[in-house]
Parts: C-alpha cells; sequence; structure tokens
C-alpha cells in the first residue's frame, strides 16, 4: 500500500469508539523515509484540533530536544502514536482502542522501515518494546526486535510536570544522536 492511501484510509477510521469524540485523525508527519520513528500514545486536546502529533506546549518541548540533535518533523523523521484519535479527557488509550488502531501504526512501519523507534512515555514503550517497561528506569536504553533499535523516554507533557527528569530526557536525545550515528545511512 501507497503511503498516501493509507493516509487517506486512516483518516476515515471508524474501527474505535474514539472516532465518536475526535475532531481530526492525528496520522503523523514527517518523512515516509525516515529512520528515526518517534511514537507517543495518542494525540491531546491540540493534536485534535489541528490534525497534527505533538503541536501544544510539549511539542514545543520535543521540537528543542529534536533540534538539539539535528532532528526535524520536515527533514528526517516521522512521529506517530499508538492511537490516532483523542481519548476523551486526555485519558490513557483503552486496550481495545489501542487493539483497534495498531494496524496502521504496523502499515506505517512497514511503508516507513525505520531503523530505530524512539518511544514517547510509558504506554508507547510498554505496547511497543515490553509490557512491564519501566521508562523511568529504562530510559535511554536500546531494546533490539526484528532487527529494529527500540528505546523509550520520558513522554514531554511528563516533563513539563516534572522539570527536574529533563536533564535525563535529554540524555537520552544524546544517546539517540550516537547510535543514529552508529546505524543510520541518511538521517544526517
Amino acid at each position: 500500500m501507497d503511503f498516501e492511501i493509507l493516509k487517506q484510509e486512516c483518516l476515515a477510521c471508524r474501527k474505535c469508539g474514539l472516532c465518536e469524540t475526535r475532531t481530526n485523525v492525528v496520522f503523523g508527519m514527517g518523512v515516509p523515509t525516515a529512520e528515526v520513528m518517534f511514537i507517543g500514545e495518542g494525540p491531546g486536546q491540540n493534536e485534535d484540533e489541528q490534525g497534527l502529533p505533538f503541536v501544544g506546549r510539549s511539542g514545543k518541548l520535543l521540537d528543542q530536544y529534536l533540534e538539539a540533535v539535528d532532528l526535524y518533523r520536515d527533514k528526517n523523521i516521522f512521529i506517530a502514536n499508538i492511537v490516532k484519535c483523542r481519548p476523551p479527557q486526555n485519558r490513557d488509550p483503552l486496550p481495545e482502542e489501542r487493539e483497534a488502531c495498531l494496524p496502521w501504526l504496523r502499515e506505517q512501519f512497514r511503508i516507513i522501515r525505520p531503523k530505530i523507534v524512539v518511544c514517547l512515555g510509558r504506554i508507547a514503550a510498554q505496547q511497543l518494546i515490553r509490557p512491564d517497561l519501566s521508562v523511568t528506569k529504562e530510559h535511554g536504553q536500546f531494546f533490539e526486535k526484528n532487527g529494529v533499535q527500540f528505546m523509550a523516554t520520558l513522554h514531554p507533557a511528563a516533563l513539563l510536570r516534572n522539570p527536574r527528569q529533563k536533564p535525563m530526557a535529554f540524555e537520552d536525545f544524546v544517546a539517540l544522536r550516537e547510535k543514529i550515528n552508529q546505524i543510520c545511512d541518511h538521517t544526517y
């Protein structure tokens, strides 16, 4: 399937109840040939309104971390979420909502074929790396799965709530830059 067709089909999705309360489907954004993919848990209010991932305060913080290691949404990465529609009141996505949405993410993976996946926060990390993963204890570590390197880091919204954790997250982005330099061909 072609990326644009996938996007159009996803934008019309009605596989779970989140379609009833969404304003926009948040398919993701970035470069479809990216070697590095960032995955969050789901859209918040700003994302739902604009149809783009990580555009509120946490998105601005994420962009600062990305730019510090020469990564840019429009140039060399792709950003998506586990669920493509906003859960009401920004609650955690329910297991059945995640299951309904995962085929979209799997197709994005299949087309993009990232070498590195960065999980932003607990929900994404436990869904994609390991159900019992502790982001606070195992952030910045790489886990190989099917030839892809996965890393978890703290969600930017969590960093806004607990600014003392910002240096830990920054170290994760430095480790990410080192990994990119080791295994990626065209990110930098």
